[in-house]
């Protein structure tokens, strides 16, 4: 006596069919909501540059702050935190800071995370020179000097300012238009220089 395979009632195969065409129509037809990420918000969202500056390059740092003061170089220090909303709000300066000083000072951008509370007493490690505070700027001349430490939203012509002291001139644009900061979309925003 042959066996024959079982199979379902028609209308149960029927009930199957339709719900995976209903389920896969669902998914296809229903719009996706709004981006989750808020700059305004002490949220994690991911990389502060790569979402509100459109610019993933400046972390991690191409060097370290040791090479760069043992190297001669002015040094612009940063420190932020991915979830703070002043953070956030100031990665657009840090970006155009890059596009202004990238080629003759030393952008070095790290997070506060690894450095916990913990002070040092090497001039080569950042932690000695964070205040607590984000974001935080401090600039370094040639000779390792500290010329600038302020903390908070500062403004972008006030570290123009520091690193053309540092440095000895100036580059194209960088000396001393206001700027303010445009929305671009509902997550990035990028620094206009006043006429």
């Amino acid at each position: 006596m042959l066996s024959r395979p079982v199979s379902r009632p028609a209308p149960f195969r029927l009930i199957g069919l339709l719900t995976g065409v209903v389920l896969s129509l669902a998914l296809v037809l229903l719009p996706a909501g709004p981006a989750q990420a808020g700059r305004d918000t002490d949220s994690y969202d991911g990389n502060v540059f790569a979402l509100y500056a459109g610019n993933g390059s400046l972390v991690p740092p191409a060097n370290d702050l040791g090479t760069a003061l043992a190297d001669h170089r002015v040094t612009l220090l940063a420190f932020y935190l991915d979830d703070s909303a002043a953070s956030k709000a100031f990665a657009p300066v840090l970006s155009e800071l890059q596009r202004l000083w990238g080629r003759s000072v030393e952008l070095i951008i790290l997070p506060t995370d690894p450095l916990g509370s913990a002070s040092a007493a090497d001039a080569a490690d950042p932690a000695r020179y964070w205040s607590g505070l984000v974001p935080q700027v401090v600039v370094f001349d040639r000779t390792g000097t500290v010329l600038f430490d302020q903390s908070g939203r500062v403004p972008l012509q006030a570290i123009n300012a520091a690193l053309a002291e540092a440095v000895g001139d100036a580059p194209d644009g960088a000396l001393l238009a206001p700027s303010t900061s445009a929305s671009f979309n509902e997550v990035n925003s990028d620094l206009i220089t006043a006429p």
